[in-house]
């Protein structure tokens, strides 16, 4: 980038812009950006190109005195300007957020996010609709698929990725598939989610819906209006499969595909446009409710035990022996003792130590009762 000179009063900056494609073609672009002078607002002019894609620009001059670029708006995919959705709108209340002392700047935001437990309140009918649906399907052979780019891929993959240990189910029940691959993860592949067609083929290949499976496609979109989502929530739709959009964005392009809609409404982020904030936030308290709905509705917990969990390490083995302790209502030592018994299945351990029956019994028991343990322990009571 260009050094900025001063002249006539007018703070100028000059540079070289790469801008990308959608085909990843960079051009080089001459950008001359004009200052505030005496109050008055000028410039910045810009030289606009078809296909090109904006940005947001911001440079603190010598003196201190700030220069700011906004970004041009664009036309959203369903019709609405990028720049109106109220995921995009600045917030007033953090207007001058850079001028606060750091403890009070702090406060603020976390006073924004305060907000987003309220807004997921608001969905809860719809949460629970979908997580009996979901639940319904899982016991058909069905699995839950999420699907986003950028920060609300992240969280699928995230919430995906702990339903193995903690619910001791198989990686393929529930899975998250995030534009660009895994290797998104860790490093931004925001061009990604510009198709359609790349989305419709990562769930494909994923397996969605092979063998006329009856899963279950979560697309996740903060702004709603990601391309790549909605080319999912397409294919999802061509086989048939149950689709449900997660946006914070009402009457988004996704929520009006999908077939369910969960959108807790966020507003504007505190910091401009930054949706891995509130909206990330929110986005992470619903599919922890998706996930976790799901698996109590399936029998993977007894009262709030997770009584599916998998003790695959020295943390989590001394959780199992305390979940075995609790479910039982025995010592310590006799919920070792149990676990040892059951193969550290904590499922069968509890069983063993109600009924006063082997570990054989127990698994019988429990399959007949659908691996649900208070139905297994409700079939013997006597």
């Amino acid at each position: 980038m260009g050094a900025g000179s001063r002249l006539g009063g007018i703070a100028h900056l000059t540079y070289y812009a790469d801008t990308v494609g959608p085909l990843l073609s960079a051009t080089r672009r001459l950008v001359t950006l004009t200052d505030r002078y005496d109050g008055e607002e000028r410039g910045p002019e810009w030289l606009p190109a078809s296909g090109e894609s904006w940005w947001q620009a911001t440079e603190i001059m010598g003196d201190g005195e700030r220069m700011s670029v906004a970004e041009p708006e664009r036309e959203g995919t369903d019709g609405e300007r990028l720049g109106e959705l109220p995921t995009e709108r600045r917030n007033p209340a953090s207007e001058h957020m850079d001028e606060l002392p750091t403890v009070e700047m702090l406060a603020l935001i976390n006073a924004e996010d305060a907000k987003v437990a309220g807004a997921v309140a608001t969905e809860l009918e719809q949460i629970g609709r979908v997580v009996d649906a979901v639940a319904e399907r899982f016991q058909r052979g069905g699995r839950m698929f999420y699907i986003g780019a950028g920060t609300s891929g992240r969280l699928g993959v995230l919430d995906a990725s702990e339903c193995p240990p903690t619910f001791s189910v198989s990686p393929e029940l529930v899975q998250g598939i995030i534009a660009g691959g895994d290797g998104a993860l860790r490093l931004s592949s925001e061009h990604s989610e510009d198709s359609r067609e790349e989305g419709a083929r990562d769930l494909r290949a994923a397996g969605f819906g092979s063998d006329a499976r009856p899963d279950t496609l979560v697309g996740i979109a903060a702004s709603g209006r990601t391309p790549y989502v909605l080319g999912a929530i397409e294919y999802a739709k061509s086989q048939g499969a149950l689709t449900v959009g997660l946006s914070c964005v009402p009457g988004s392009a996704l929520a009006q595909a999908a077939e369910m809609a969960i959108t807790p409404v966020t507003g504007p982020e505190v910091l401009t446009g930054s949706t891995r904030m509130k909206a990330g936030t929110a986005t992470k308290l619903v599919l922890n409710m998706l996930s976790t709905g799901v698996m109590i509705r399936t029998g993977a917990t007894f009262g709030n035990l997770m009584v599916n969990m998998c003790a695959s390490n020295a943390k989590l083995m001394d959780r199992a022996e305390r979940i075995v302790a609790a479910g039982v209502g025995c010592d310590r030592a006799t919920a070792v003792e149990l676990l040892k018994q059951a193969g550290k299945d904590v499922k069968a351990a509890i069983l063993m130590g109600r009924q006063g029956v082997g570990f054989q019994t127990a698994r019988q028991r429990l399959a007949a009762a659908g691996g649900i343990l208070a139905d297994a322990l409700r079939i013997h009571s006597d």
